[in-house]
């Protein structure tokens, strides 16, 4: 090669380094731009409170804002935050840090798994949501934060205590930090109702059902599920079972446990380990408990229900935050009646007895009369009066008010078994009814009695009337003979 081709070929090879060096001077971000953590920088963490939906939304969990509509905001839940102590993200060491704290780091025991690795927490700092669902913690330094749900309604299940870092690496720019980072943690949300079945119930003794209907919480775990039922001394416990609304079988002493409290009058069902991975498994549908009762006395006997939807709320107050949601309540109404018998002049009248009928049907065939202290026939007192105590509500069934000509509208009949002396049994039934205004006290309901042949007197063998009658014939006999003779002795002296 000739030494003009050398210097033209190293001429080539100069301007084509030179190219290269030029073209990456120009491909480097100058330094202010490098993806690094600005430690200048303050951060935020905003809250976003939802009730957990029936199907999971697919929604990234990353730090970023996200389209939450459709979903359905809890307001006034408080949220506290508190920086994990000497955990420096702007380092490399920083991260290591968290990493490493996240292994060991519990959910169940948040403050302790993180003093127990050896780290502090900071001063608390607490953000209650609004009407939206959010809660926002402005103006943090970075690092690593504890962030706990500290005060949530009365059944609600609330979301596990979690560690966010502020920054965060941007899923949408891998070069890029998230200084205001968003979360969305979510609430499952449990109500509970209560009925009252007594509609087929008349009297004392009857049984009348209570029937709880619990939410199960929409959780992959469930660490506690427990109802009560806090019986009205007018009650008497006769028993209690749980199913699932769906028809999935559990069963008594395996998934579920019944006690009763007699010096309470408490009947509880707790749900064992089995019957929790039951319930989570059919999240979906709700749990219902039927506590069976006798009604032991008269009154309007109003009961609630009590349901824990989760382990903590076994410690709080029911009704209040953090603690067992309570049923609305429900009543079962039962009273009495006095009645008196009465002369047509309105003189009280003794030795009179009754039964009582829960249809009028019965009442005229005399069959099935209803039971009251074990007998079913009552006599009246000296004064007239009789109280039937025990029956329930005419106008009030199945815990509302119903209306006459509705099927379970209650009408009792009277059917009088013996009459005072000297005067009629009733002819037909006599109908009552038993509400709020009928009263063991003071007379409902005056029954009279008409006397005997409707006060008319009827001739007695042997009485008085008949003398009469054969005295009167006596005296048409002699008058006629009378006549006769004289009749004679006319024609004679004619």
């Amino acid at each position: 090669m000739s030494n003009h081709n050398s210097r033209r070929l190293w001429k080539t090879a100069a301007a084509t380094i030179a190219g290269a060096v030029l073209a990456m001077s120009f491909s480097v971000a100058p330094a202010s731009a490098a993806p690094l953590v600005d430690n200048t920088k303050t951060g935020s963490i905003t809250v976003h409170k939802f009730e957990r939906p029936a199907t999971p939304t697919g929604l990234p969990n990353n730090g970023t804002a996200v389209d939450t509509t459709g979903l359905k905001p809890l307001a006034g839940i408080q949220f506290t935050i508190q920086q994990v102590n000497t955990i420096d993200l702007s380092t490399n060491a920083g991260w290591d840090k968290a990493n490493n704290l996240s292994s060991s780091f519990s959910a169940s025991n948040p403050t302790g798994s993180i003093t127990s690795a050896g780290y502090t927490l900071g001063t608390a700092q607490a953000k209650t949501t609004d009407a939206a669902g959010t809660a926002a913690f402005g103006t943090l330094p970075l690092g690593l934060y504890l962030v706990t749900e500290t005060n949530y309604p009365a059944g609600v299940t609330p979301s596990a205590p979690f560690l966010v870092s502020v920054p965060l690496t941007d899923p949408n720019n891998k070069n890029n930090w998230i200084y205001d980072v968003n979360v969305y943690p979510k609430n499952s949300v449990t109500g509970a109702q209560k009925t009252v079945s007594d509609a087929p119930a008349v009297k004392l003794g009857d049984q009348v059902n209570f029937t709880i209907t619990g939410d199960i919480p929409n959780e992959a775990i469930i660490d506690g599920y427990k109802v009560t039922d806090k019986l009205d001394s007018k009650l008497t416990y006769v028993g209690a079972t749980a199913t699932l609304v769906d028809g999935t079988v559990i069963t008594n002493g395996t998934d579920y446990t019944v006690a009763f409290d007699a010096a309470t009058n408490t009947v509880s069902v707790v749900f064992t380990p089995a019957g929790r991975l039951i319930l989570a498994a059919h999240n979906a549908t709700s749990v219902q408990v039927v506590v069976n009762t006798t009604v032991n006395a008269i009154g309007e006997i109003e009961n609630v229900a009590v349901v824990y939807p989760n382990a903590g709320s076994f410690t709080g107050t029911p009704g209040q935050p953090g603690g067992p949601i309570v049923t609305p309540p429900v009543v079962t109404k039962w009273g009495a009646l006095t009645l008196q018998k009465v002369d047509q002049n309105g003189a009280a009248l003794s030795g009179a007895s009754f039964s009582v009928y829960a249809n009028q049907a019965d009442a005229k065939a005399g069959t099935n009369p209803i039971t009251l202290d074990g007998k079913t026939t009552f006599t009246v007192a000296a004064d007239g009066t009789l109280t039937l105590t025990g029956l329930r509500y005419s106008d009030w069934a199945n815990g509302a008010a119903v209306a006459p000509g509705s099927a379970d509208y209650r009408t009792y009949y009277l059917v009088e078994t013996t009459a005072p002396q000297g005067y009629e049994l009733l002819a037909e039934p006599i109908s009552f009814l038993i509400n709020q205004a009928s009263t063991a006290v003071g007379v409902d309901l005056q029954v009279k009695n008409i006397p005997s042949n409707g006060g008319f007197q009827l001739p007695l063998t042997g009485g008085a009337g008949t003398g009469v009658l054969y005295a009167a014939g006596a005296l048409l006999v002699t008058g006629a003979g009378l006549l006769l003779v004289r009749s004679r002795r006319s024609t004679t002296n004619s």
